[in-house]
Parts: structure tokens; C-alpha cells; sequence
């Protein structure tokens, strides 16, 4: 993977206070081309999320999702209408979210984004309001259309999906005040933290074998979901570690979800649209062309793997220089008996060499230069489950952690 050190910092995963993100995952930055922000002037109210960007009256969720619009003209074709699948989500006044919260405290704060900051806090439970639950609430920042953009994808996307592998969105708050625009998303907490973390070399917490296997499982549940499983196809296009949080059982579910886009209408191979994604796991055909297919998801996952199999992240520019670019760097060691050098020392050899050699083989059929011969996600998802064998479906490894 190649990518030029100018390429300008637009979007950053969601990471805790105590962390720091490498400069060497960096983002691609979105184009925009002829938006207007059409932004409601009447005090404290509550505003239509696809109002934002067309001018038009809206309410409920029952609306055409804005999905990657980059003028509405050109884009309309390639958005779906959700008028047949009604949302759940409930709506928020900022208020409630500020209550619930402790008005946004920094003792609250639990992550930082590009777009905003994310908190913890407690709201009566939507099926049973005499119940608390925990809550992770996502307050994007003043930056302008980028930011809401994708706070709209977020909604459009999640609203209307729904699956164990994806972080399940519970509601939102859009008002507008003499401040500007507040906006808010509210998300199952999470409290493992994202995979990243966890294979981090900060962490004295890494995955067990186990349970990285696991996680390869469970993500490739999610993306074949969103790939293969519904009326229109979704491409995630920002798929990497980060984006993929652990909840208090240790099932892994795919997060954030701004810079998703609908896949291809009948007949067509590709939607072509502004590059996005994060350096070292873009697929090169996609960031050569712009031309996105559920394929770059795929080269993404294969990324993954090599992630999960080496600790290492996929552009690591602390590194030696031979060493910096995950996928240069396995090359000499997986054809050869020296592939042991390239599995994650902090595994303290608690794994199964076999396997591991294995988890690489289908990450290399992922890894394909030709598009059209990588697997679909339904296909990676049978290799992978046949590789974990007698995991049981649904549950979690007994011990996620190395002791």
C-alpha cells in the first residue's frame, strides 16, 4: 500500500483520552462540490436531519437517506429510499443528553474524534423505562458540512440496519439555537474498548489467539450482513481495528459508520465517488480510481487479518523503514518456515501455528490486486468459521485476555 505523507487528516477513529493516534493513519480527505448548508434560523428548535442538506420539511426517520451526496442532482440515483423500513431510533432533546451526561463533564468523556467528543452516560432504557442503562454519547463539533455529513450517514445507516455484529444506534438529537447546530448520536456502550486497543503495543492487555479468531469471525459476520444480507448493499469503506468495539461480553461489532456508502445499483460493477478511508487499508484499485466496490471491504479485511495475526498496525512509521508497511513486510516470511517471526510475540507462543498460517492464506485471497478475484464476504465468512471449528456460535472465548 502507497500513500503520499501530504495526504491531509480529515476523519480519526474514535480512541481513548490516554492513547495517541500515529501520525501515520491518516485519512483521506472528502471533496465536496457545489453543497450548500442550509442551516434552520429559528432558535432552540428541533430540525429534520435530511432538512440539513436539501431545505426540505422532514420528520421521522422515514426519509431518502443523504448518503455521500456530493450534489444532490448527481448523487440522487445512487441514494436508497428507507420509506419501506421505519426506524426505531428515538429522538433527543439536547437537554436529556446534557442530564444524562453530567452536563458534558470531563469526568464523563471516555473519547475523542475528528468530529467530536464521545461520553458516557445513563438514560432510562427505551423498552423499559424503570431501567437505567449506560449509553455512549457521540457530540459532534462546529466544523461544519464534512462533520454533519457524516453524522447523517450515521443515522440513515443505522437506523435502519440491524445485526449483533453492528454497534446498535439507539437515538440522536438535532436542535438548533443561537449557538448553531447541536449534533448528537447515542450508541450502546461499549466497555472493551475497540480492537485496536487491545492489540496496541501500549496495551498489557493483548487478545488471545482465541479470541482474535473470534474476532475475525464476528467481523466477518458484520460486513457479509452489510455486503450480502439485506435489499441494498452497504460498503462500510472505513473498515480497520478501530472501527470495531468489544461489548462487556466480548463480541465484536463494527462502529462508525460516517463514511459508509450504498453499493452499486443492478448492472452497474462500481460506484464511482471521492476517495475516503484510512491509509494502509484502502484497496489500491480504490484509491487509484475512486471506483468503490464491496471488494475494497474485502481488501480491508484481509489488512485485518495480517493485523490481527502480527499486533502490528498496517502504516507504522516508528518502525525501520523495511518494516513500516505491514504487507511488504510479511512477504518474505509466509512461504517460508520462518512465518513464527512474523506471529505477535505477545502471544508468548499460546497459539497454533497451523492456524495462523491458515488465517494468512485467507487473508491473501482477500488480498488479491484483481478485484474481481477476491471472495465475497459470505465466502470469507465460511473460511473463517471452518477455521475456528468448534468455537460455538454466539459465544465468547473464556478468557478474551492473556493472563
Amino acid at each position: 500500500m502507497t500513500g503520499e505523507e501530504s495526504i491531509r487528516l480529515t476523519s480519526y477513529p474514535i480512541k481513548a483520552e490516554n492513547t495517541k493516534s500515529s501520525e501515520a493513519m491518516k485519512c483521506f480527505p472528502f471533496s465536496y462540490r457545489g453543497e450548500k448548508n442550509e442551516t434552520p434560523k429559528n432558535p432552540t428548535k428541533s430540525i429534520s436531519v435530511t432538512s440539513l442538506f436539501t431545505g426540505r420539511s422532514w420528520t421521522g426517520m422515514n426519509s431518502q437517506t443523504v448518503s455521500d451526496v456530493s450534489t444532490e442532482s448527481t448523487r440522487r440515483a445512487n441514494v436508497p429510499c428507507f420509506s419501506q423500513s421505519p426506524s426505531n431510533l428515538k429522538v433527543f432533546t439536547f437537554a436529556e443528553l446534557k442530564s444524562a451526561t453530567n452536563g458534558f463533564s470531563r469526568s464523563s468523556k471516555i473519547g475523542e474524534g475528528g468530529f467530536g467528543c464521545v461520553y458516557i452516560g445513563s438514560i432510562k432504557s427505551p423498552q423499559d423505562p424503570s431501567q437505567v442503562v449506560r449509553v455512549a454519547v457521540k457530540q459532534l463539533g462546529r466544523q461544519g458540512l464534512q462533520g454533519h455529513k457524516e453524522w447523517v450517514t450515521e443515522v440513515n445507516v443505522l437506523g435502519v440496519v440491524e445485526h449483533p455484529n453492528l454497534v446498535k444506534l439507539i437515538g440522536y438529537c438535532a436542535e438548533d439555537d443561537e449557538r448553531g447546530i447541536q449534533r448528537l448520536l447515542v450508541y450502546e456502550y461499549m466497555p472493551n474498548r475497540s480492537v485496536e486497543d487491545h492489540l496496541s503495543a501500549r496495551t498489557d492487555e493483548p487478545l488471545s489467539w482465541t479470541m482474535r479468531l473470534k474476532v475475525a469471525q464476528d467481523a466477518a459476520r458484520g460486513l457479509t450482513y452489510l455486503h450480502e444480507e439485506m435489499e441494498f448493499q452497504i460498503i462500510f469503506r472505513d473498515f480497520k481495528s478501530s472501527n470495531i468495539l468489544l461489548d462487556d461480553q466480548w463480541n465484536s461489532k463494527l462502529s462508525d459508520f460516517g463514511l459508509a456508502r450504498l453499493g452499486p445499483q443492478e448492472g452497474l460493477t462500481h460506484v464511482s465517488t471521492a476517495v475516503v478511508g484510512t491509509m494502509g487499508y484502502a484497496a489500491p484499485e480504490y484509491i487509484q480510481t475512486g471506483r468503490l466496490r464491496s471488494q475494497s471491504d474485502v481488501w480491508s479485511y484481509g489488512v485485518f487479518l495480517y493485523e490481527l495475526i502480527t499486533g502490528r498496525r498496517p502504516l507504522d512509521r516508528n518502525l525501520p523503514k523495511n518494516e513500516q508497511k505491514l504487507l511488504e513486510w510479511v512477504k518474505p516470511y509466509l512461504a517460508s518456515k520462518k512465518f513464527r517471526l512474523i506471529v505477535d510475540s505477545r502471544l508468548e507462543g499460546k497459539y497454533s501455528l497451523k492456524t495462523a498460517q491458515k488465517l494468512a492464506i485467507i487473508a491473501n485471497n482477500c488480498l488479491s490486486k484483481n478485484p474481481k478475484a477476491r471472495p465475497k464476504m459470505s465466502e470469507v465468512l465460511e473460511m473463517v468459521n471452518h477455521l475456528v471449528g468448534n468455537t460455538s456460535e454466539g459465544t465468547s472465548p473464556r478468557s478474551p485476555l492473556l493472563v
